[in-house]
């Protein structure tokens, strides 16, 4: 980066006034939003048969023990940034909330946007590392009130549909280890990723129930999103807050190191869940190109993606290119030892990562070393991320 002299520079980071917030969109974003995700739960829940015969009353209940808890969730995130950059008196915005009924949970997420430069390190960190650790504590309160109220296995006698499970359940009292046989070939079910803390509260309480049912307990899906949104912002690229803990924590050469394997631990995911997920259902077509077509797509996809991961260094590219190619063919016959690392949903978020979100973080004016309690808030932070972040965190069977 161009250097300025000190006296540019101390201009640059003079306090501006701050702008005057838009508070008539804001409001307007979050009951959208709340609209969304109200409405949008029962439908991917299948309840609205449901509700043709116990009336609509039952709708506005159940969607907003989904909505509520899960727009809190995000609500409490961005005004940990929000309220850390007013701290430092940098001029940001209010959470601008995302409505979009279209991908099952009603909305996108929320963001602020910080509208000057951030000058130096501890500031970046600060605002970086308060979001998720605010947003991580209301979501394990969500999760530890949904676990202590869930409702014995009987509640899903009441959601139309799924007949063997519910013979299953008034036969056992207790849900199958694993999905049941669907009478229809057609059908697919949902099932989420396992997670460390997830996983660990579970085991402490009853009736919870297993993950490829959990989309049915509004509140208690809702948690389960709040942790894994939690650990989508702690990914360690680019600006995203865990990009910003790793970035002021060690600098911008382990930063670099460090989005970069991660970066390459996210292709191998997706590799793997190409090879077990999509290709299957290629060949299932039973045409003969479209094999060496998706095999030929797959090496394209990669090379790209690794291209611009490592700016054209082949020396990088063609070592991690042949070996990732060499996974692909080797894992349907290591399925059963690497099948949970595979999910080919981690190609959508790489493009995002590497031509909108960016691997490397930019630099600030003014580096910093962080306090002791910082660097502790950090590696917590960093232990957040392992606790929530899931590999797979959904497949369909």
């Amino acid at each position: 980066m161009e250097s300025k002299p000190l006296t540019q520079q101390s201009e640059a980071f003079t306090p501006q006034p701050h702008r005057p917030q838009r508070l008539w969109l804001h409001l307007l974003l979050f009951f959208l939003t709340l609209l969304s995700t109200t409405l949008t739960w029962p439908e991917w829940a299948g309840r609205w048969l449901l509700y043709e015969h116990v009336g609509y009353s039952a709708l506005l209940s159940d969607g907003l023990r989904f909505s509520v808890p899960l727009l809190l969730i995000l609500t409490v995130h961005e005004l940990g940034h929000y309220l850390a950059a007013r701290r430092h008196q940098i001029d940001a915005t209010l959470p601008y909330y995302i409505p979009f009924p279209f991908n099952g949970i009603g909305t996108f997420g929320a963001v602020i946007r910080i509208r000057e430069p951030i000058p130096d390190t501890r500031t970046l960190f600060d605002i970086g590392v308060a979001g998720p650790l605010a947003g991580f504590v209301v979501a394990v309160l969500v999760l530890l009130y949904a676990l202590i109220t869930l409702p014995p296995p009987t509640y899903l006698l009441d959601v139309p549909g799924h007949e063997a499970l519910k013979a299953y359940i008034q036969a056992h009292g207790r849900f199958p280890v694993a999905p049941l046989p669907s009478d229809d070939p057609t059908s697919t079910t949902l099932v989420l990723g396992p997670t460390l803390l997830f996983d660990t509260l579970a085991r402490l309480f009853p009736n919870v129930p297993p993950m490829y049912e959990l989309y049915h307990y509004p509140t208690l899906f809702a948690a389960w999103l709040g942790l894994f949104f939690t650990a989508l912002n702690l990914l360690p690229v680019g600006q995203l807050d865990g990009g910003h803990v790793l970035y002021a924590l060690f600098g911008s050469l382990w930063h670099r190191r460090l989005a970069r394997a991660f970066m390459v631990l996210l292709l191998a995911s997706a590799t793997i869940g190409f090879a077990l997920e999509m290709l299957p259902a290629l060949l299932a077509e039973g045409i003969w190109w479209l094999e060496p077509a998706a095999w030929f797509g797959l090496a394209f996809t990669l090379y790209l993606y690794l291209h611009r991961l490592f700016a054209g260094d082949h020396r990088w590219i063609a070592p991690l290119l042949l070996g990732l190619m060499i996974l692909a063919a080797l894992a349907p016959r290591w399925a059963e030892l690497i099948g949970w690392l595979g999910h080919s949903g981690w190609f959508l978020w790489g493009l995002l990562i590497l031509y909108l979100i960016r691997v490397d973080h930019p630099p600030v004016w003014f580096v910093q070393p962080l306090t002791r309690a910082r660097r502790v808030l950090g590696w917590i932070a960093i232990a957040i991320f392992v606790l929530c972040f899931s590999i797979r965190p959904l497949h369909l069977l």
